[in-house]
């Protein structure tokens, strides 16, 4: 694979792509005309990076980011959940979607089956959570831990930074090769170049 190829099922920004979406993370009602401006590039540039983004799945929407705890629901909590051998995992993720507190459920290894992030509006009633879950048909046990603080919250900015850059950095490096192969490429049989100065003087 050369320098400037994407690894499989890998989407490629620019650093072009990755300001755009900074701009419509911190300001997601900010209109195309007056991200075009901010911007220094076409109206028709924006929209066409912002379709390409949407259409790559780089960009999942544009809805309002929830704070849970402004809602009344201030305990996080994180639950392991052991299922029962029959049944799989698809159907119990299923049931967990009906449950409003639980806010994400992952299929994990390690000694539990499946981890999910909870929310309560206090102790009292995250042990009511947990008996929700724990009754949800084809889990057998179910242990938690509670958040006392976030110290990172959920965040993927740093990894548009990231990506953006190294699709710079792997298109320099590819250019570089590339002129360097160029410079350094032998010269072929018959060349004029190849005998130059080697005639009588």
């Amino acid at each position: 694979m050369s320098g400037s190829e994407e690894p499989e099922g890998r989407v490629a920004i620019d650093e072009l792509d990755g300001r755009l979406i900074e701009l419509f993370t911190a300001q997601p009602r900010i209109g195309v005309l007056e991200a075009s401006r901010r911007l220094k590039v076409a109206r028709g540039t924006v929209q066409a990076r912002l379709d390409r983004l949407a259409r790559d799945g780089v960009i999942a929407g544009y809805g309002p980011e929830i704070d849970a705890a402004a809602l009344g629901y201030g305990v996080t909590a994180f639950v392991t959940l052991q299922l029962r051998q029959a049944g799989g995992h698809d159907p119990v993720g299923a049931r967990l979607a009906q449950v409003p507190e639980v806010i994400e459920a992952h299929t994990i290894t390690g000694p539990g089956d499946m981890l999910c992030r909870v929310v309560a509006r206090s102790n009292t009633d995250l042990q009511r959570v947990i008996d929700v879950i724990v009754d949800v048909a084809g889990v057998e046990r179910a242990s938690s831990v509670i958040s006392l603080a976030t110290q990172v919250p959920y965040r993927t900015l740093p990894l548009v930074r990231a990506a953006s850059t190294q699709r710079a950095v792997s298109t320099q490096r590819a250019t570089s090769t590339q002129q360097s192969a160029s410079t350094q490429r032998p010269a072929r049989a018959g060349d004029p170049s190849r005998h130059a100065g080697s005639g009588p003087p």
